[in-house]
C-alpha cells in the first residue's frame, strides 16, 4: 500500500470570522492535511508539539489511522496562530504568531517513513523542506506549499526546493508575489519554469487553476452557502489531492492530477463549513461520495 508523508506544523489556532470566534482550537497544516488524506490512504506525519499538546488531539488523528511516530513532543509550548477574517473570507489577517517549539523544529524522518511513495512539504522554512528532501528515498511524487513570509525572506532557498519537486500548490497571492504577475494563467506558466512539472493555484471560493504538460485545468469551487472558517482549506485541498494520488498510486499521470484537484476541492469544501478541523473529524466516505456526485452536476450541468 502506498503511503503519504506530510511534514508541517501541528498547533493551536485562535480564529475570528464574521460568524464567530474560537480560541485555542486544533490547527496546523499537518493536521488539516492528514485528516483529509487519511480518507484515501495511509498517512505519516512529521512535526513537533510541546508538552501542552493534548492526548485527545493526537487521538483524533490516530483514530483515522494516521501514524504519529514522527511527531516529536518536547518541553515547551505548541505552535500557536491567531487570525481573523473580515469582509474577504479568502484572506486571513494574522494577529499573532507564537512559534514556540516550532521555532527550532528539526525534522527527523523515521526509517519507516523514508520509503513513503508520496511526500508533501507544507509551508515550513525552505531550508527544512530541503533537509526532508535529502532524507526521503526516491518518492514517486513530491509536492510543496509555501507562504508569503518565505517568498520574501528566503527566496533563493525556496527556488532550490522548487527545482526538486513535482507539484507546487500555492494560493493566488503567493503566486503573484513569487512571479510578479497578476494573471493566474501567466503566473502558473512562470512558476512551472522554476522547476515543478505541475502547478496548482488555489483560488479559494473561485476554485483552482492547474497547469501541467502545457495544459490548463480550471474548475470552480464546490458552492458553499455558509462559509464559517476558511482556515486550513488550502492544506485540506492538498490532503485530498495527495490522498487521491496515493490511492491510485500511479506516480505522475496528468489525468490523475486533474482528478486529484477535484478531490482537493471537495475536501476543502467541508473544511470551510465549520471552525478548525471540526467538519473533517466527523466526516465519512459516504458524505464525500455524495458531494462528489453533486460537484459533478455543478461542473457538467447534469
Amino acid at each position: 500500500m502506498s503511503e503519504v508523508l506530510v511534514v508541517g506544523s501541528v498547533g493551536y489556532d485562535t480564529i475570528s470570522t464574521p460568524v464567530g470566534q474560537r480560541e485555542h482550537i486544533l490547527g496546523g497544516s499537518a493536521n488539516y492535511f492528514s485528516l483529509a488524506a487519511s480518507h484515501y490512504s495511509k498517512v505519516n506525519v512529521v512535526g513537533v508539539v510541546g508538552d501542552d499538546y493534548e492526548e485527545d488531539h493526537k487521538k483524533i488523528l490516530t483514530d483515522r489511522k494516521v501514524d504519529l511516530s514522527g511527531l516529536q513532543q518536547i518541553p515547551g509550548k505548541t505552535f500557536c496562530w491567531e487570525g481573523k477574517y473580515e469582509n474577504d473570507m479568502n484572506e486571513a489577517i494574522t494577529l499573532d504568531t507564537q512559534l514556540n517549539v516550532f521555532e527550532n523544529f528539526d525534522p527527523k524522518i523515521p526509517e519507516a517513513y523514508k520509503k513513503s511513495s508520496y511526500l508533501f512539504l507544507a509551508n515550513i522554512d525552505p531550508i527544512l523542506q530541503m533537509q526532508v528532501l535529502d532524507q526521503v528515498e526516491s518518492p514517486k511524487l513530491v509536492g510543496v506549499d509555501t507562504m508569503n513570509f518565505w517568498i520574501s525572506s528566503k527566496l533563493d532557498e525556496l527556488k532550490k526546493v522548487l527545482e526538486r519537486v513535482d507539484v507546487l500548490l500555492i494560493n493566488e497571492g503567493e503566486a503573484r508575489e513569487l512571479t510578479g504577475m497578476w494573471n493566474g494563467v501567466a503566473a502558473a506558466q512562470k512558476l512551472a519554469e522554476m522547476g515543478p512539472k505541475g502547478v496548482v493555484i488555489k483560488r479559494g471560493e473561485y476554485g483552482f487553476l492547474m497547469y501541467a504538460e502545457n495544459q490548463y485545468f480550471i474548475l470552480p469551487a464546490f458552492p458553499v452557502k455558509d462559509v464559517v472558517d476558511p482556515t486550513g482549506a488550502g492544506d485540506t485541498f492538498a490532503g485530498g489531492f495527495f490522498g487521491y494520488l496515493s490511492k491510485v498510486n500511479d506516480g505522475w499521470n496528468i489525468n490523475h492530477l486533474k482528478q486529484a484537484c477535484v478531490h482537493g476541492c471537495l475536501m476543502a469544501s467541508f473544511t470551510v463549513e465549520s471552525f478548525g478541523v471540526d467538519a473533517l473529524v466527523g466526516l465519512d466516505w459516504a458524505e464525500i461520495e455524495k458531494r462528489h456526485a453533486l460537484y459533478k452536476s455543478v461542473i457538467t450541468g447534469h
